[in-house]
Formats: C-alpha cells, structure tokens, sequence
C-alpha cells in the first residue's frame, strides 16, 4: 500500500479570494414551505460488498466515482486516521504533508481528490480542506478567514462543495462553492453543500433546522431551499447526488437505528448491510452504485452497494 505524500501544498489563488457577495440559492432567496415527509418506497434492490483497508481497524468509504474509484478514510493499528483510495482494488494511504489526520470525502471523474486534514497540535474542530490533483499535486483549499474548510465533493467543472465554519461547528457553519471565480455561499445557516449534479444547478446537503433542532436533509433548485426527511426518521443527512438526481445518506429511525437511503424524487430505497446494527450511505455515483460504512461486530467497515435489479 503506497502513501501519497508528495506534491506540493499549493494555494487556490483564483478560487480563494475572499467569499464572493453573491450566494448560491437560499434563504433570502424562497424557501419552500414544511419539510417533506411523505414518500412511496423507491423499487431498488442492492448487491453489498465490504471495503476495508488491509490492515485497518475501522474503514470509511465516502465517494465513488463513475469508473467504481473509491475514497475514504481508515484507523491505522495506532489509532492514526488516514485517507485513501481504491482503485481497481488497489489501496492508496492519502496523508495530507504535515498533517495528523486526512480523510479523502469525494473524488472526480478524472481522479482529482478532495478532502480535509487536520494539523498537529490542532483541536479537533479545526479542519482544513485539501485537492489532490490527479498528477499527485496538493492544493489547501481555504476559506479564509474562517477557522475550519471541510472540501466535500469535486463536481467534473473542478467546483469544490463543501463547508466552512469557525470554532462552533453549528451556527457559522455555511454550505460553499468553491470555483474558478471565488467562493459561493449558501444563506442559510448550519448547512454544508455535499452533492450536486454535474452542471451545479440542484445542490442536496444537510443541515441543522433551528426550529425543531432536527437534523435534515435538503435540495436547493431554481433558488429554493426545500428540507426533506425521511419518512418516519428523526434525523435525516444527505451525503450525495449523482447526475440522475438520486440522493444518498443516512437516517434515523424510531428505534434509534441508522439505515442508508437513496432517494429520487420524493421515492425512498433503505440501505442496511446484512447483519450490521448501522448502515451510513455516503456517496453515489453515475451508475447508482452507493459506499458508506456499516457496523458490525463491534468495528466499522466501508462498503459498495450495487443496484441489484438493473
């Protein structure tokens, strides 16, 4: 297993300036009106797989692209947490230079990489974003002056979706767009921008409803913020969206369970690897294949799911 550890750590200088007045669609602009909370069952049928990384005692899967590449992050032997990729079932340690915790979240079509470290010496809630570019070159992606960057998922136009936040991770936390003409914000508070299709018009993310407290998904289309949840669920987070518009994520049950889901339109498919007591769907992909991680036996382990009923 080869770690990536070369390149060098470069700055964004036409994508980070400084956050850009415009916003990307919410709050001032419409919000639609209640949460969604009715939905038929979505006819999906999915074949899993595990993904762990040899060696790992926890693994994380949290994208996949259209060639079926993998990223994530895993627990070393000394609780040390990197990133990785897989590739034809090939494992790559991603290890941002400097750094004592990376974790890989999306990859692009071509292999470009993104992610968030944490630095030495650092809290926790201080996290950093980063772009491997496929030609093994590091990039910090920033939003400056905000203490924290999470870089999420990296759509084909090279637009980085993610978050920033200061030392809360609830109240200043804002869902961002990070392209070649500077930084888009989201509004609305407490989000984080985790998928899109492929041209960035409808954006799916989560965030935290200040009214109820609620962990929720939601879609912002044609300049309307809409939260959905999960029918029956208390908390709902969407991970992803692949270019069909399918959603993927995780939610809670009523038994305190969590179970993954892919949703199209206002139909629902759950996710639960055979025999884990956690399913969390993470990423999707162009073909409808689904990673995440499940528990079982008191570890965690990334898995594939593939639709089974094409």
């Amino acid at each position: 297993m080869t770690r990536i550890t070369q390149g060098t750590a470069l700055v964004l200088a036409a994508l980070l300036t400084a956050c850009a007045a415009d916003t990307i669609d919410g709050p001032g602009s419409p919000v639609a009106g209640p949460s969604l909370t009715k939905g038929a069952s979505l006819d999906a049928t999915f074949a899993y797989a595990t993904v762990d990384v040899p060696g790992a005692i926890a693994t994380f899967a949290w994208g996949i692209n259209a060639g079926g590449d993998i990223v994530g992050s895993y627990t070393d032997g000394s609780s040390r947490i990197h990133g990785f990729v897989r590739e034809a079932d090939a494992y790559t340690t991603i290890d941002y230079p400097g750094a004592a915790r990376t974790e890989a979240r999306g990859i692009g079509p071509a292999g470009d990489i993104v992610g968030l470290y944490v630095m030495p010496g650092e809290p926790l809630v201080n996290t950093h974003g980063f772009l491997l570019t496929k030609h093994g070159e590091f990039v910090a992606v920033n939003d400056p002056p905000h203490t924290s960057t999470i870089a999420q998922r990296i759509l084909p136009d090279g637009t980085i979706l993610g978050c920033r936040h200061d030392q809360d991770t609830m109240g200043s936390m804002h869902g961002i767009a990070v392209t070649r003409d500077g930084i888009e914000e989201l509004a609305q508070p407490t989000t984080m921008n985790n998928g899109a299709t492929p041209n960035g018009r409808r954006l799916t993310g989560l965030f935290t409803d200040m009214m109820d407290g609620l962990t929720k998904g939601y879609v912002v289309e044609d300049g309307v913020f809409t939260p959905f949840m999960v029918p029956g669920s208390n908390v709902t987070a969407a991970w992803d969206m692949n270019p069909a518009g399918e959603i993927t994520g995780a939610y809670r049950d009523a038994a305190f369970r969590f179970h993954g889901f892919v949703r199209l339109g206002d139909r629902y498919a759950t996710l639960d690897f055979p025999g884990a007591t956690a399913t969390r769907a993470f990423g999707i992909n162009a073909g409808g294949d689904v990673v995440g991680f499940y528990r079982a036996g008191g570890r965690n382990h990334g898995f594939i799911a593939t639709p089974a009923n094409d």
